[in-house]
């Protein structure tokens, strides 16, 4: 069958590329979120709210986008990902665009937070669940390849914006960015579609199975009782508070502590971004490789460097351990964004897929809650980020003894 499906007139094993490709430039969009540091010390001054208050759309955002996530994954196998994604695409540029308007923190809050952060988990799950299902035989690529797109968008996105704000006011910015992501994630979507039923890679064979859930694949119910759930779970928290955390203080990290000048920041974080982009397909690849036990561990070692060395050596001038600090929480949460999914088609299987790792993500909105607010608790009654590294440090260690315990192979039932 695999010789008969044809994507835009090209033989399905070489057009299968190209629902990557859409699936990239849909997560650029979906990934602004993560240029947010440059909108806290402008929002700071605009509204004179506290480091944790300029936190909280940022915050509120990645909750709303892991609920919705695993909401709308029933709705994917039903619609497909084109009507899907068109759907998210629209609440969240409705979400930047409203923001335009918003006359406090707790209104930005609700239209960024709430609203643009539905479309995103809406619109989020569809370009992934296509990857793998167009690739079963190179899951962690194909899945790292299309959500590096999510990591690259600051790399992109956060000198633009700083730009606009500069010469258009922060709120103008969240306007003009929204029509920007209402064109560009329309057109994107009407390129998605997932394989025929079926379907499989010429010359691909199904390993066999290796879980305790039945026929191969998990439902949620299956997948639930096993122990490999709650330990991917746990270490996905842990993964993505740090990454989070750190995404989300970027740039006042670097003014504030490093003292840098505001472009200068602004400019890090887009060198920042491409270890974030880039993280995704290197550990998807890790993931396959190595798989996700040992993928996971590398990647709390990276964070566990990476915390002690801002919570015990960054100050004024620190400019050089600075980057490489951030460029592993960067890169580590990048990393999860693969390990995570990979990880969950590969011990779970790929039938229940959208709903199975709708789930495993609401572990990415525990992990934004508790990032947030140890950033902000740690500023506002500090009066510095720099203790807010101890506690990533900490729980890297436990995310390593949780991993090496419980992110293996399950013995299939006999």
């Amino acid at each position: 069958m695999a010789e008969d499906v044809k994507i835009f007139g090209m033989p399905a094993e070489s057009g299968r590329w190209i629902m990557i490709f859409w699936g990239f430039v849909v997560n650029l969009c979906l990934g602004s979120v993560y240029a947010w540091s440059v909108f806290k010390k402008p929002l700071i001054q605009l509204w004179s709210c506290s480091a944790t208050e300029s936190g909280n759309p940022f915050m509120v955002f990645l909750i709303a986008f892991a609920i919705f996530m695993p909401l709308t994954g029933g709705y994917l196998d039903k619609y497909g990902p084109r009507l899907i994604t068109v759907i998210g695409g629209i609440i969240v540029a409705l979400g930047w665009i409203l923001s335009s308007y918003a006359p406090h923190i707790n209104a930005l809050t609700l239209t960024y937070g709430v609203i643009a952060g539905i479309g995103v988990g809406i619109a989020y799950g569809c370009p992934i669940a296509v990857s793998t299902r167009w690739f079963p035989d190179k899951k962690g690529l194909a899945v790292g390849l299309t959500v590096a797109g999510f990591g690259l968008s600051a790399m992109i996105t956060a000198p633009l914006m700083r730009k606009l704000i500069e010469t258009n006011g922060c709120l103008s910015t969240f306007g003009i960015m929204g029509v920007i992501f209402l064109v560009i994630l329309v057109v994107s979507a009407l390129f998605l579609k997932f394989p025929p039923s079926g379907w499989k890679p010429k010359g691909w064979t199904p390993p066999a199975a290796s879980t305790a859930c039945p026929a191969v694949n998990c439902n949620r119910t299956d997948m639930l009782k096993t122990g490999a759930f709650w330990g991917l779970w746990f270490c996905y928290i842990i993964g993505t508070l740090a990454g989070l955390m750190a995404i989300g203080i970027s740039s006042p990290v670097g003014q504030e502590v490093v003292k840098l000048d505001p472009a200068t920041a602004a400019a890090l974080v887009s060198v920042f971004a491409i270890f974030n982009g880039g993280g995704r397909p290197i550990f998807g690849w890790l993931t396959d490789k190595i798989s996700p036990k040992n993928a996971a561990v590398l990647s709390f070692v990276i964070i566990f460097l990476a915390s002690i060395g801002m919570a015990q050596f960054a100050g004024e001038g620190k400019t050089i351990l600075y980057i490489l600090c951030f460029c592993g929480f960067w890169l580590a949460l990048g990393g999860w964004l693969a390990i995570a999914p990979t990880a969950t088609a590969t011990l779970f299987g790929t039938q229940y897929y959208a709903k199975n790792y709708g789930i495993v993500f609401t572990a990415y909105g525990m992990g934004a809650l508790f990032g947030s607010i140890i950033a902000g608790k740690a500023k506002d009654i500090m009066g510095s980020y720099t203790p807010a590294f101890y506690p990533t440090a900490a729980l890297a260690v436990i995310g390593i003894i949780i991993a090496m315990a419980t992110l293996k192979p399950i013995a299939a039932k006999k």
